[in-house]
């Protein structure tokens, strides 16, 4: 059987991280949430009282970090531990708030950072034998640009911030979509300006608009482009 490595980049509230999801489980692909690798260190380092501005530290940490993805919430959500064996600690939900949220932004701006964990997820991006779904900023161009299939999220500013502001009340935290709003435009912008792997989409990246689109509807058209590039062999799992 044929599978593909399948990237899901665009800025904060595209969508990616539902679509993703759904995608490799209709496919029977692993799925890599690259944004959590930051976020888990980005937990830390407040835990740690870690300068966001030490990149050397932070890098180290990045390195070291011991992270262990577990199987998706009923939620949908990726799981997430941190440490060895019984000492492991899920943080889930922890790693998901406005604050990591923005401190994961702010470190990933220091190429040293995202040099040491972009060689962690291209590993086990490769690793993965029944084909993989990843999503991020920079995973069709950094992380594995040789992907075979390469998907650029987007929607409006407004329909990301209603989107992320809805994600997070799901979780109990009063926001409102004007704080949403504004710190996405910050987060855009370090995310598209930072020297190292800027937020750009890779120049074979397919782009979706998902202003107006439910979730099933954005996955049925990836697993139509899915099925293009596979051609005729046999590809994927899909039981969606």
């Amino acid at each position: 059987m044929t599978s593909l490595i399948v990237t899901i980049d665009g800025p904060a509230g595209a969508g990616k991280s539902s679509v993703a999801r759904k995608l490799a489980q209709a496919l029977g692909y692993t799925y890599l949430d690259t944004g959590a690798m930051y976020r888990a260190v980005a937990w830390m380092a407040l835990r740690q009282n870690i300068a966001l501005s030490d990149a050397e530290t932070l890098a180290e940490l990045a390195r070291t970090l011991p992270i262990r993805f577990g199987p998706l919430t009923p939620d949908g959500i990726q799981q997430v531990w941190i440490g060895e064996g019984d000492d492991a600690e899920e943080v889930t939900n922890a790693i998901r708030t406005p604050e990591v949220s923005q401190a994961a932004s702010i470190i990933s701006t220091h190429s040293p950072v995202r040099k040491a964990l972009v060689k962690r997820q291209r590993q086990m991006a490769l690793a993965a034998e029944n084909g993989v779904v990843l999503e991020g900023r920079d995973t069709g161009t950094v992380v594995v640009p040789e992907a075979e299939l390469k998907i650029f999220l987007t929607a409006s500013p407004q329909e990301r911030a209603r989107r992320r502001a809805a994600e997070l009340r799901a979780q109990g935290l009063e926001v409102s979509e004007e704080a949403m709003l504004k710190e996405q435009e910050e987060r855009d912008v370090r995310d598209s300006q930072r020297t190292d792997s800027p937020l750009r989409r890779a120049p074979d990246a397919i782009l979706l608009n998902t202003d107006g689109l439910d979730l099933d509807a954005v996955v049925q058209q990836i697993l139509r482009l899915h099925e293009e590039r596979c051609g005729q062999s046999q590809c994927g799992v899909s039981e969606a």
